[in-house]
């Protein structure tokens, strides 16, 4: 491959069903302006958003937060049955077909050195369309859930597998990714977290909260269905507590939660864009168990208290935590009211305890380790494998 020395261009493809693969290509589009300055150009592009994709494969985005909501156990069912070589292989061919044109349109009209991919339905067509063009540049994928992963996302074509544990590099090189292929990067989460150097109470003096109080962060979403009735708890908990809560443009549970009758601190938000900020304030959270979520608050050293996990998906992430003893996972109000009495007893030695080992297996730095992963991709190193010289699988 010859280096292009003018500036790098970088194409960051992905999608919109939840959060987490847009933040986490905002992150590294963030991180590369950061580290590299003029010397790099990006370009986030959802190929979902094309005319020429599939409506059904359009609606997905949307239908996705339907699926969790109203028909988990469907959705755990689905997510399983086709988490099987065979389905998984049916799968990738027929996206390799439908998506090639949505795929086709957004490499011809964006001309770039490499392409990071956020989202696992992507990885076929663009191996079909590099052969078909015989062209390549050089494509990394970077998975965003941390021990649960859908085989859909082991494309061993990629010129990289950027996976976030040891876990899923296991299951990389066990899915026939070259073991050469696979590293382990974390989940990008935004550089702002890592650069974000004030101390805890200095943060808190800049938003105004009380300082010397212990502080709890509860982020929500569309699908976090239990919020609220958790919420409640910690209101009449008895202790000496400031909540923080941003619903994550639920607007529903935020129009709930202003007309509470609070019996402690609190500040509400709809949507910040300063959470990195928040989370270094606050001494644990409570979310649900996405992928993105949970590499942010673990980059921050903030234990967890997991709500609402979508069954399949976002139960390894789960599991992470719980193994490393960085959070728990609670699912009624009476567990909440237990681990809340269990964090905060004994001068709070449980949480001083969650809080090193939240650190210990947090990357704060992850966004930084892709960022250069696909400059050196092109700069001067060596690409191994061209998709182009061989069949899709």
């Amino acid at each position: 491959m010859e280096v292009n020395q003018s500036t790098l261009k970088v194409l960051i493809l992905t999608a919109d069903a939840g959060f987490g693969h847009r933040s986490a290509a905002k992150a590294v589009a963030e991180a590369l302006h950061i580290k590299y300055g003029s010397a790099v150009e990006t370009n986030i592009v959802n190929p979902l958003d094309s005319d020429q994709a599939p409506f059904f494969l359009q609606d997905s985005q949307e239908d996705y937060d339907q699926w969790v909501q109203q028909i988990p156990e469907l959705y755990k069912l689905v997510y399983e049955a086709s988490d099987r070589r065979i389905p998984t292989r049916i799968m990738e061919d027929s996206l390799g077909v439908l998506l090639y044109d949505a795929i086709e349109e957004t490499f011809e009209r964006n001309k770039h050195d490499v392409v990071l991919n956020t989202y696992p339905l992507y990885q076929a067509a663009i191996t079909r369309f590099f052969r078909h063009q015989k062209t390549h540049i050089p494509v990394f994928t970077v998975i965003t859930d941390l021990a649960t992963v859908h085989s859909l996302w082991f494309h061993k074509k990629v010129n990289g597998c950027l996976v976030p544990t040891d876990i899923v590099a296991k299951m990389a090189i066990s899915n026939e990714i070259p073991e050469k292929k696979v590293h382990i990067t974390g989940i990008p989460v935004y550089p702002d977290i890592c650069l974000e150097t004030r101390d805890q109470q200095e943060i808190r003096e800049s938003l105004n909260w009380q300082t010397g109080i212990t502080t709890i962060l509860a982020v929500g979403s569309r699908r976090s269905k239990q919020m609220s009735e958790m919420l409640n708890v910690v209101n009449h908990f008895g202790a000496n507590l400031q909540l923080v809560v941003v619903t994550g443009k639920n607007e529903a549970m935020y129009q709930l939660l202003q007309g509470i009758d609070w019996h402690i601190s609190v500040h509400l938000f709809d949507y910040v864009d300063n959470m990195p900020s928040l989370m270094k304030a606050s001494d644990m959270i409570i979310c649900k168990a996405g992928g993105l979520i949970v590499a942010e608050s673990l980059a921050c050293g903030l234990p967890l208290i997991l709500t609402d996990i979508i069954r399949g998906q976002e139960t390894g992430n789960a599991d992470y935590v719980e193994s490393a003893k960085a959070g728990v996972v609670v699912n009624s109000q009476m567990e909440l009211l237990e681990s809340l009495q269990h964090f905060l007893m004994n001068d709070q030695a449980m949480l001083k305890q969650y809080t090193e080992n939240a650190r210990a297996i947090g990357r704060p730095k992850s966004a930084f380790e892709v960022a250069k992963i696909l400059w050196d991709s092109v700069r001067g190193q060596q690409v191994d494998d061209d998709p182009t010289a061989a069949d899709l699988h």
